[in-house]
């Protein structure tokens, strides 16, 4: 019975995922809302770790309480899903694995990014999402924890 209902929510897991990467494609790639305004005519980019990060949060009170949310806390929380649901889908999960995985995911979109000239390729990015999928895998091992305890495993 146990083991059925863990091949269950492996299952929900799979289709939440999936539905998560359609959504995650879509609003980095495609989306509007993401801050798109067209394709730009150069390459733009960012090589420098925290470089971005540390601008906007100096910069702040000028750019607005919305723009600096959604860049710094929005890169974080939209990897959040990613490093919960594929370890709810995933018999062979670890934290390492997880991350890695999320990371490489993160530098797919940047690169495509980069070379598409849809946005841009920034490390911050590349850093806070990964800093994402790690809280979501920490997410997934306090929600896990708390299922077993309340099932008695």
């Amino acid at each position: 019975m146990k083991k059925r209902k863990a091949t269950r929510i492996r299952a929900l897991g799979k289709v939440l995922f999936i539905l998560y990467v359609l959504f995650l494609i879509y609003f980095l790639l495609f989306s509007d809302w993401y801050g798109r305004t067209g394709i730009a005519d150069e390459y733009q980019y960012n090589f420098q770790l925290f470089k971005e990060i540390k601008r906007f949060w100096e910069y702040r009170k000028e750019l607005g309480f919305f723009a600096v949310f959604t860049n710094l806390c929005g890169n974080v929380l939209i990897f959040v899903p990613y490093g919960f649901f594929i370890a709810v889908a995933s018999r062979f999960r670890g934290f390492f694995k997880t991350v890695c995985s999320g990371c490489l995911l993160s530098l797919g979109v940047e690169v495509f990014q980069l070379f598409t000239k849809v946005g841009s390729f920034d490390v911050d990015d590349l850093f806070l999402n990964t800093v994402g999928c790690a809280v979501g895998y920490i997410l997934f091992v306090i929600c896990n924890g708390i299922r077993r305890k309340h099932d008695g495993q």
